[in-house]
């Protein structure tokens, strides 16, 4: 495995390859990054994982200088699930002049629920990816290919809308969310939990499925219904010490609030002490 820190090198690594297979992370990974590796294998001649922490996608109040940077355990774990590149750049690479130009993502979708909460993330997001793209796929002259865990549920949906709509030669495919034996879903941030909050982190899962059920038994009134279904969800978290920001059922097709018959995905996120969680269900 090589690794590489500038955008020459890494341009010139991948030069004799024709189809690189991309995995975007910002490091400290836990097995969902390494599945998403793992996955990438056969999806082209060339595996390239990044590491890199976007200052562009945190808010003034959030854990940019404290994020873990871990590169050599990450770059340990990663030869061993198959990687062949890893691109670590320092910041002055991606950003050498403050970055003027940004992608600004639909506000129908970046918007809404992640986007609410965390104003500007999902133009950050778009804004490094859209970057990273360039770096990775500028010298392919075959199929190229971006995974992307579902676990980001709504970031996923964002950069495939991305893609689409610019045109991108680029297939974005999702992968599934990894879990530990109790249900909790894998994240980069369940390091920041203590003993006790890692044992209760499990009922963010346990209150979303609790709110699948819920949907699905009224599906035929899903609509008039919902909202009095969430608002118990909340209240339910929150009772137990979380700080919820939104416990929602959603159609999967573009995330606003569903109609009988749609397909529904189920999101949340919550505060549990200083470490925010976020999950999410198909339905």
């Amino acid at each position: 495995m090589q690794l590489v820190h500038t955008i020459e090198e890494l341009r010139d690594v991948l030069r004799p390859f024709d189809a690189p297979a991309f995995v975007p992370t910002m490091g400290n990974l836990h097995d969902g990054h390494l599945n998403l590796v793992r996955s990438a294998k056969p999806l082209g001649d060339v595996v390239v994982s990044s590491i890199f922490v976007n200052r562009l996608q945190f808010a003034p109040n959030e854990d940019f200088d404290s994020y873990p940077r871990t590169l050599q355990a990450d770059c340990d774990r990663l030869e061993q699930a198959g990687c062949d590149v890893v691109f670590a750049p320092k910041e002055k690479e991606l950003y050498p002049v403050p970055q003027g130009f940004k992608i600004q993502p639909a506000a129908e979708l970046a918007d809404i629920l992640e986007g609410h909460f965390r104003p500007g993330f999902f133009t950050g997001v778009c804004t490094v990816v859209m970057k990273l793209f360039q770096c990775v796929f500028s010298e392919a002259k075959g199929p190229r290919h971006a995974l992307f865990g579902k676990k980001d549920y709504q970031q996923q949906m964002v950069i495939r809308r991305m893609v689409q709509q610019f045109a991108l030669p680029i297939t974005i495919v999702a992968g599934e969310t990894q879990r530990a034996p109790d249900g909790l879903a894998l994240s980069s941030r369940n390091r920041y939990l203590s003993e006790a909050d890692r044992a209760e982190a499990v009922q963010l899962s346990l209150a979303l499925r609790a709110l699948a059920r819920d949907a699905l038994s009224c599906a035929d009134a899903l609509s008039t219904k919902l909202p009095a279904l969430e608002d118990r969800a909340m209240h339910a978290l929150a009772a137990r010490g979380w700080m919820p920001d939104y416990l929602t059922v959603r159609r999967r097709a573009d995330l606003l609030p569903p109609q009988a018959g749609d397909e529904l995905v189920v999101l949340g996120a919550a505060r549990l002490s200083s470490t925010r969680l976020i999950d999410n269900f198909e339905i």
